[in-house]
């Protein structure tokens, strides 16, 4: 298997868990979003992937975009340790909460919309940064509303055994830290994060231990 991935998406970041939990070995190809004005706008790389985005998984013949599609994928041809749970309910539950945050607050902060907001809309940067701020913290309070009253939250967001929805909350929450975010307000939220950062597998998958990490 084949990853393209940059060391700072948060959507590669799910995917490098994954692969890591099911013990999956793979070649890290890194695409870097902003040297050479964007390496995933190359056209060889929109050969693979016509989005322009990371990650892509390739996997023998088979090219794979979008990371929960990739998880899923990887959790239905691999599926041990399983991500996503037996239980429907278990299952919608976990879905939802990876949703709401692939979904509803990331692409909100997505490195192609500031971009456009810096050099389209040209906005300045506090508004920039007051634009992620924004999105993150109305996100994160509403995920923290959930999370808090949720009978099923453990050690992480259902029990104790990583789901896809621990896959995408730690890298919004690493991007958080990495804006400087207070997280005060959401003490359910960050303490996942802290449980779940000591695994290792989620260990092997930070930014920061990536072949192209600076």
């Amino acid at each position: 298997m084949k990853l393209y991935s940059y060391y700072r998406s948060s959507a590669s970041y799910r995917v490098r868990i994954a692969l890591n939990l099911k013990n999956l070995p793979y070649d890290y190809v890194p695409i870097h979003l902003l040297r050479s004005g964007g390496e995933q706008l190359h056209l060889d790389y929109r050969k693979l992937n016509p989005d322009a985005l990371v990650p892509t998984l390739v996997d023998g013949d088979v090219v794979l975009r979008q990371s929960l599609a990739i998880i899923e994928y990887l959790d239905e041809t691999h599926p041990e340790p399983s991500l996503l749970p037996r239980a429907p309910a278990d299952r919608a539950y976990v879905r939802a909460v990876a949703q709401q945050i692939a979904s509803d607050i990331h692409p909100l902060d997505n490195l192609r919309v500031i971009k456009y907001l810096v050099e389209e809309a040209g906005v300045g940067d506090e508004i920039k940064r007051n634009w992620y701020r924004h999105w993150i913290e109305a996100g994160f309070r509403s995920l923290e509303t959930q999370l808090s009253a949720e009978p099923r939250v453990g050690k992480l967001v259902l029990g104790d055994e990583p789901t896809v929805a621990d896959l995408c909350l730690v890298p919004q929450v690493f991007n958080a830290h990495r804006s400087h975010i207070d997280m005060q307000p959401y003490p359910t939220i960050q303490r996942i994060y802290d449980y779940a950062c000591t695994l290792d597998a989620f260990a092997r998958a930070a930014p920061g231990v990536q072949p192209d990490a600076q």
